[in-house]
């Protein structure tokens, strides 16, 4: 993606930026671009971003992030997350050599995919990414005989208690019976299991499931020493976060298991790192999609449009995940542009393409909109463009990005 800054002048108090801010910025954007014709663009609110890190190292400090780039890889985004002392949970050749790109070191990535193909791990080894999760006899054969020397986490399947909108456990994770086996076949090939990790689903409601999730990493802890490998000393707690108050929810549920599990007195624990994989958690928030209205029609008193963006694009989360849907009206043509206690009218809101389910918004209450008006998108920064496809010719992944940034 483009990314170009153009500051909001401020106090230099690292902070979201406001809607009442916002929408001036966007309109800026649009009157400076009309020339370009970049009539769908992404902002990228570092303030927020920086925001976000400092609510997770406030509220879990002996917990270090890395950042699911599968998430959101803006590559804006990435560097501001790189500066900040964040980790990157990487899933293949691609996202590593992205990550790499920015000058992180290879010691702040986990290649936290269970299966991985043989020329990905030979690429790890090359450039030194030593930390990998593993599930299965398969994959310990390949890393054995492609990266040796890199350091292990068995992924475990947990009990699935979180109330998750996406749930893993039918494809990630040893089941109970198979982690014995597992340990003994990795201590045969002579490979280093230095924990566990686990992921209690996305979008979790019930933050219970860590107790649960790390009472089984702790038991699996114990069956490694029992049965005479290394002592594991890292734990990652995987993802499933998001902001705002369920966080610190979240946040004091993980608290509250670590100390009943793993208490920092208890012998044997001082030297364990805790690491967690959240994606959404930083990514959602930190960005804002500026559509342009394209086309309009009344059928049987319903206003019907038409934007630059749809559900094969950014929106493309509306095929699986049903959350509310953000939307900001934007009047270019007149002083009162977020059309604040105007008339509204029932609407339809279509995507682009050819597709007829590429309906983004229905049963929407909205005031009436002209061609080239806007239809801005909040919190568009979890598994939008980087999920979106180039169906009908339109390319999520060349959404140019503005930084709206106060410092």
């Amino acid at each position: 993606m483009e990314a170009t800054e153009a500051k909001l002048m401020g106090n230099g108090v690292e902070k979201p930026v406001s809607t009442d801010d916002l929408i001036p910025f966007i309109r800026s954007v649009v009157s400076s671009n009309e020339k370009q014709e970049k009539d769908l663009f992404y902002v990228l609110d570092l303030g927020a971003t920086r925001s976000l890190v400092n609510t997770w190292f406030y509220n879990l400090p002996m917990v270090q992030p890395f950042y699911a780039v599968k998430c959101n890889p803006n590559p804006a985004f990435l560097k501001e997350m790189a500066a900040l002392g964040t980790g990157f949970d990487c899933a293949s050749r691609a996202e590593i050599e992205t990550i790499l790109s920015l000058g992180v070191s290879p010691d702040r990535i986990v290649f936290a995919n269970t299966c991985k193909m043989e020329s990905h791990i030979k690429y790890a080894a090359k450039v030194g990414v030593n930390l990998t999760t593993f599930d299965s006899i398969c994959e310990l054969e390949k890393i054995r005989k492609w990266h040796p020397n890199c350091a292990l986490l068995m992924r475990i399947k947990v009990p699935e208690t979180s109330g998750a909108t996406f749930k893993f456990g039918s494809k990630f994770g040893a089941l109970p019976d198979e982690i014995i086996p597992l340990l003994r076949a990795a201590q045969e090939a002579k490979l280093q299991v230095i924990g566990v990790s686990f992921h209690i689903g996305s979008r979790a409601i019930n933050f219970h499931a860590f107790e649960d999730a790390i009472q089984v990493a702790k038991t699996t802890f114990d069956t490694a020493t029992r049965l005479g490998l290394p002592k594991m000393h890292v734990l990652n707690i995987g993802g499933g976060f998001t902001s705002g108050p369920k966080f610190t929810e979240a946040a004091s549920a993980v608290k509250a298991a670590l100390q009943k599990y793993f208490p920092n007195k208890q012998p044997g624990n001082e030297g364990l790192k805790i690491m967690a994989e959240p994606g959404r958690f930083f990514a959602s928030s930190s960005f804002t999609l500026a559509t342009s209205i394209i086309g309009k029609r009344v059928r049987g008193g319903v206003k019907e449009y038409w934007i630059n963006d749809g559900v094969s694009g950014s929106m493309n989360f509306l095929k699986y995940d049903h959350d509310q849907v953000i939307c900001t009206p934007l009047r270019l043509t007149t002083k009162n542009s977020t059309c604040k206690g105007m008339k509204t009218w029932n609407s339809t809101v279509f995507g682009p393409t050819c597709d007829a389910d590429d309906v983004v918004l229905k049963d929407f209450e909205m005031p009436e909109l002209d061609v080239n008006d806007r239809l801005v998108f909040h919190n568009m920064g979890a598994y939008t463009a980087s999920r979106g496809n180039d169906f009908n010719g339109f390319k999520p992944s060349a959404i140019p990005t503005y930084f709206a940034n106060r410092n």
